[in-house]
C-alpha cells in the first residue's frame, strides 16, 4: 500500500463515526455522515472512486439506493460516465428490469430502468457499505440481465465480519470488489 494511499485510508476512517447500540442494542452503526460533511475527505473519496472505474473500465456507474447515490452520482460527474440509479421496486417510472434477493430476514427487490444499461456497458457498482452482499450480488444479475458487463463492485467500507465477499465471489465472476476500507 502507497504512502498516498494510506493518508486516504486514515482521513476516511478518522471522519467515521461509531454510534454504539443503533439501530438496536449490540450493533456497532459506522456513520459516514462526518465523512460526507467534511469537503476534503469526501473529495478524496470521490477521486479514490473515480480512479477505479477508470482504471476498470467503466463506461457507466451504478448506485445503489440509498448511501450508494450519494457517493455515486459525484464519481459519475467527476470521471465523466453515467449515472444509473438501482431503486427499491416501485419507485421508478416506465419499463423496468426487477430482481428478487434474499434478506437475513425476507427478501427484496431492486429494480432499474430497462434502457439504461445496453449490450456493451462496462458498469461499476458503488455502495457505501458491503455487509452480507445481498443488494450488491442483485444489481450484479439486474446489470447482466440487461446485457452489460460488470466493470467491477467499489465500496467505501467492507464489514469482513459478514459474508458479502464470499457471497459475491462467485457472481462477479472475475470482475473486482474492493473495499477502500474494511473493519
Amino acid at each position: 500500500m502507497t504512502a498516498e494511499v494510506q493518508d486516504v485510508t486514515a482521513l476516511l476512517l478518522s471522519r467515521i463515526r461509531d454510534v454504539p447500540d443503533y439501530p438496536k442494542p449490540g450493533v456497532l452503526f459506522k456513520d459516514i455522515t462526518p465523512l460526507l460533511a467534511d469537503p476534503e475527505a469526501f473529495t478524496a473519496l470521490t477521486d479514490a472512486l473515480a480512479e477505479l472505474c477508470s482504471a476498470h473500465g467503466a463506461t457507466k456507474i451504478v448506485g445503489l439506493e440509498a448511501r450508494g447515490f450519494i457517493l455515486a452520482a459525484p464519481v459519475a460527474v467527476r470521471a465523466g460516465l453515467g449515472f444509473i440509479p438501482v431503486r427499491k421496486a416501485g419507485k421508478l417510472p416506465g419499463a423496468t428490469l426487477r430482481q428478487a434477493y434474499e434478506l437475513e430476514y425476507g427478501t427484496a427487490e431492486i429494480e432499474v430502468h430497462a434502457e439504461d444499461l445496453e449490450p456493451g456497458d462496462r458498469v461499476m457498482v458503488i455502495d457505501d457499505v458491503l455487509a452480507t452482499g445481498g443488494t450488491a450480488e442483485a444489481s450484479i444479475e439486474l446489470i447482466r440481465r440487461a446485457g452489460a458487463e460488470v466493470a467491477g463492485v467499489a465500496v467505501l467500507m467492507e464489514l469482513g465480519f459478514l459474508p458479502g465477499r464470499a457471497r459475491l465471489e462467485p457472481t462477479l465472476n472475475g470482475a473486482p470488489l474492493t473495499a477502500l476500507i474494511q473493519v
